[in-house]
């Protein structure tokens, strides 16, 4: 299979911990061993100074540039849609992250289902799947386990973080939590806090997912899957990541109309069938369990917790010599243009260096995964020239 972009891409492993030494959780429990599955591009320069860090969002994976068939132990869950990479436009040689001049890392979450230790893993002490079992994981755990890899890699300053919509929020953890390791901290379409109408969001999506009558507690892997309830959460979400006017023209374009529906209820209106598309495509690439984790620990996100500190803008104080270039979209309805507004609020009460840029296009959220051309030019310039 041709690549789009940057060419063939193959995922890694690396795992670290073992019973006597576990990987801690801020919730106290210990996972005896955590197995990483990320992606690279480009070389590591000769004082490993060059790397830059991509957080990818939600439900996204390691694979962020490239073409990658296949992932070993995800089995039919690597599918179609998983094949190219989420960000191909934008990593590869003179693209926006140029692989010639740096090297791009790309890790799937703690807790997703995407090659990671997450709740489809083996639990090392039973033998049998984690499932329900598997301990809640914050986003914090999240970045502390992709610190544990970059340990392995021998990068002690990244020369750039870079993350969108959740991703983002783990930009902002480990800059604020591990401010010495980085210089560069791109924020895309995320914010610093959640926000009350995110929380509404999530807690239906969980709900719906929690209520499925073949969800089992989460121990649903030797029967059937609480796939009724994952894409009714799917559908949930979905509506805040594009426009509506970009769904509209999507529906009337892509969909078909179809007559049958979840039951009594005959589907009629393409934006309806559009809608149970995303919902049907989604059970076919992900697992419940892990939608629940990754929910769960943007539902309970606090970087000023995190950082120790009572008031957000403190969680900035030892940023100062970091520079932020925050990215706004200015139809996104999953993380409003608001949310960067008191982003740059904290980090002026900071006297961190920022600026900002407002990404004009009719795409709503998903805009910072779809068109490069926007982002690109600003990328570049944050990521080359000396400025702040």
């Amino acid at each position: 299979m041709p690549a789009r972009g940057y060419g063939e891409a193959e995922t890694q492993f690396h795992s670290f911990g073992d019973p006597s030494e576990p990987f801690v959780l801020r919730g106290g429990v210990g996972l005896p061993e955590v197995t990483l599955a990320y992606e690279t591009y480009g070389e590591l320069d000769a004082d490993h100074s060059n790397a830059i860090l991509v957080f990818h969002a939600l439900t996204g994976s390691q694979h962020a540039a490239g073409y990658n068939g296949a992932v070993a132990g995800v089995g039919d869950r690597w599918n179609d849609e998983c094949r190219f990479g989420w960000w191909d436009a934008f990593i590869g040689p003179g693209k926006a992250l140029d692989t010639n001049r740096f090297f791009v890392i790309s890790v799937n979450y703690l807790g997703s289902c995407y090659g990671s230790t997450g709740p489809v893993s083996i639990n090392p002490e039973t033998g049998r799947i984690y499932g329900g079992s598997f301990p809640s994981v914050t986003f914090a755990d999240m970045v502390d386990a992709q610190v544990r890899l970059l340990e392995h890699l021998e990068i002690e300053q990244l020369h750039a973080v870079v993350g969108g919509s959740t991703g983002g929020m783990m930009a902002l953890s480990l800059a604020t939590r591990y401010p010495e390791l980085v210089d560069i901290v791109i924020p895309i379409a995320t914010g610093a806090r959640v926000t009350p109408l995110q929380k509404i969001h999530n807690f239906e999506q969980i709900m719906a997912i929690e209520n499925d009558p073949n969800f089992n507690g989460g121990d649903y892997y030797e029967g059937p899957a609480p796939d009724e309830g994952l894409m009714l959460a799917r559908m949930i979400g979905h509506k805040t990541f594009v426009s509506l006017a970009a769904m509209e023209a999507r529906a009337r374009r892509e969909v078909v109309r179809r007559d049958e529906g979840p039951g009594t209820y005959a589907i009629t209106e393409p934006m309806e069938s559009y809608m149970w598309h995303q919902g049907t495509k989604f059970v076919e690439r992900f697992d419940a369990n892990s939608y629940l984790r990754i929910m769960e620990a943007w539902q309970h996100f606090d970087l000023a917790s995190d950082a120790g500190v009572d008031d957000l803008a403190d969680a900035f104080i030892p940023c100062k010599h970091q520079r932020y270039m925050i990215f706004t979209i200015d139809s996104d309805v999953c993380f409003y243009p608001e949310e960067q507004t008191d982003l740059a609020r904290y980090l002026k009460l900071a006297d961190v260096p920022h600026r900002r840029i407002t990404v004009h296009s009719d795409r709503g959220h998903d805009s910072f995964l779809l068109e490069p051309r926007l982002y690109a030019p600003h990328l570049v310039d944050t990521l080359t020239n000396d400025w702040g």
